[in-house]
């Protein structure tokens, strides 16, 4: 089986007001997308993964070299969007790992685990789970989350971004960080089905989720087993909850 790490860093990172790509923002002296390229490369699933860029594209390649494979989003349209830009990269992938550039924290066993139960399963998708017991101090980083729905055998039957949730969905703890493993075969015949009909106008990852449980599959969630792994970097507030995170590490 040939799987893939796809990382997806086009974003602008509008709230994080910086003058470098989001990706590219430092955690305790290095860009926080080095983190993650170590843990991939660690993982033992992809040695040079695909990076989806758009903004700030140059700069993130000047960086990263020939660490990585390049596809480029030249409009920001979703997540659904940036996996698509990639497809071409994917024509002789089985598999697909897919993680956001903006979350440095996430293990390389947890890259492993994902891809593996996503091998042995016959789901198009596996994905995992941040599951907080509240959204207080540093775990106040999930409330901007999309929230995950779980069935009573704890398989995901759908993901609610956070913007499009009722203030009842709001209170379910299982949140989504974004790390997902996809068949590729089966994502060749369903990505061109995501609709932009939400409150961004874009084209989300996570509707995926819902169009395979839609069609039956039912959909592997695992437990992210350290909630820290989870923590992505969106504002100058959850940089400081990361750097400190990252002192906590060490």
């Amino acid at each position: 089986m040939n799987t893939r790490v796809v990382i997806l860093a086009a974003g602008k990172g509008k709230r994080m007001g910086a003058d470098v790509p989001k990706a590219l923002v430092p955690i305790a002296g290095r860009p926080m997308i080095d983190y993650l390229i170590n843990s991939v490369v660690a993982s033992g699933v992809d040695s040079q993964p695909i990076v989806v860029i758009g903004h700030g594209a140059e700069s993130i390649k000047e960086y990263l070299g020939e660490r990585c494979e390049y596809a480029l989003q030249p409009e920001q349209l979703g997540t659904g969007h940036a996996l698509q830009c990639a497809m071409p990269l994917l024509a002789e992938a089985d598999h697909v790992v897919v993680l956001s550039g903006d979350h440095a924290f996430v293990s390389a066993q947890t890259i492993r685990g994902l891809s593996e139960t996503c091998l042995a399963s016959n789901s198009p998708v596996t994905l995992m789970v941040v599951r907080t017991p509240d959204f207080e101090d540093w775990r106040s980083a999930f409330l901007d989350f999309g929230r995950i729905v779980l069935n009573d055998k704890g398989e995901a039957e759908k993901i609610i971004e956070k913007r499009d949730a009722t203030e009842e969905e709001l209170k379910i703890r299982d949140v989504n960080p974004a790390y997902y493993c996809f068949r590729v075969d089966w994502l060749k015949e369903n990505i061109s089905k995501l609709e932009d009909k939400n409150s961004q106008g874009e084209f989300y990852i996570t509707d995926l989720v819902g169009l395979a449980a839609s069609q039956g599959y039912p959909i592997k969630a695992l437990l992210v087993e350290n909630p820290l792994e989870g923590i992505g970097v969106n504002t100058p507030e959850q940089l400081k909850m990361a750097e400190a995170a990252f002192t906590e590490k060490k």
